[in-house]
């Protein structure tokens, strides 16, 4: 708050003072006073006018001044009212009642949302227990009648597996940490889950698979892992070419940590588009392709996950030669299950 704009919001009460003792100097001289005691008549209340605004100036700065600053360091701007002091003016009083009434009233309304982002998210995950149901059904009944056509249902019905774990992923993705469970996991036994799970897909596309120096040990959440594995194979069998179908999957050792590397010669991406794979939504040109239509939530959510798992996640893209995507699990000396 700087003093002269305060001056100026005091201005009316100023020039008021001013002239009540300039009147005051005139009956004064009428009635031929002593000029000493003219002058102390004026010059008392002036200091005291003087005083009094400028101690007013230091108290209210001084309380704002905090306040912002105190607002600067906030995260959560809507709690400034919880660590305002209490000020010894009414104007700051009226102030930390309206904040703290505000602040009260966007509480419950937070609160409601919530309440009802959470009644959504569990219909969600009920509605998507629900449907697997109906899937699993079919799939025996594809598996009991096997024909050219079913074998085209059958990969169908992988691909809304996919979604609707995906979906339930997505509605999880957020409270990560109350459904997961950090312990030695075999990685060449994620891997073949992984793969057994998309083999329908695997075989009808034709893709080769090289697995190799995949007998490690990792710590990580095993359910979560393999649907962060799912989603970059997926995208792998999604965006490949017509002819000599790879897909490698290997493990490197380092000295803090070990990188699981899944490898394909596809149909690549542009290096501009490299930066943005993990934003959500990002399609690129090659999610408008026709027939391979994205949505640009799959990579998103493997990225959201890992930063939740302690995992590092990497991709690298050449257009027409191929994608490696890098997930890094870190060896922490201190954990010994």
């Amino acid at each position: 708050m700087k003093f002269k704009n305060f001056l100026m919001e005091k201005s009316l009460y100023i020039v008021l003072i001013i002239l009540s003792l300039i009147m005051i100097e005139v009956l004064l001289m009428i009635y031929e006073i002593n000029l000493y005691i003219r002058i102390c008549v004026i010059l008392l209340p002036m200091i005291a006018l003087i005083i009094s605004i400028i101690s007013e100036y230091i108290v209210k700065n001084s309380f704002y001044k905090r306040l912002k600053v105190n607002l600067n360091e906030l995260d959560d701007k809507y709690l400034i009212s919880e660590i305002i002091n209490n000020p010894n003016f009414i104007e700051g009083k009226i102030l930390k009642e309206t904040l703290q009434d505000a602040g009260k009233s966007m509480v419950e309304h937070v609160n409601s949302y919530k309440f009802l982002q959470e009644e959504y998210k569990e219909y969600i995950e009920l509605w998507i227990h629900e449907i697997k149901i109906p899937i699993a059904t079919s799939e025996m009944i594809i598996e009991n009648n096997k024909t050219e056509a079913s074998k085209s249902i059958k990969e169908e019905l992988d691909k809304i597996e996919n979604y609707t774990e995906q979906a339930l992923f997505y509605a999880r993705s957020n409270t990560v940490e109350k459904d997961y469970m950090i312990s030695k996991v075999k990685l060449d036994e994620i891997v073949n889950q992984v793969i057994l799970k998309n083999k329908v897909s695997l075989i009808s596309n034709k893709i080769n698979i090289s697995l190799h120096d995949l007998k490690k040990i990792v710590y990580t959440d095993s359910k979560w892992i393999v649907f962060i594995l799912n989603q970059i194979i997926q995208n792998s069998i999604k965006y490949m070419k017509n002819q000599d179908k790879k897909i490698e999957i290997y493990s490197k050792d380092g000295k803090e940590n070990t990188v699981l590397c899944i490898k394909d010669n596809g149909i690549g991406m542009r290096k501009e588009e490299v930066g943005k794979v993990f934003e959500k939504g990002f399609t690129g040109e090659n999610g408008r392709i026709i027939g391979k239509k994205s949505t640009g939530i799959g990579l998103y959510l493997c990225k959201k996950l890992c930063d939740k798992l302690g995992l590092k996640i990497e991709l690298d893209s050449n257009k027409d030669e191929g994608t490696e995507v890098k997930i890094t699990f870190p060896k922490n000396s201190f954990i010994d299950f």
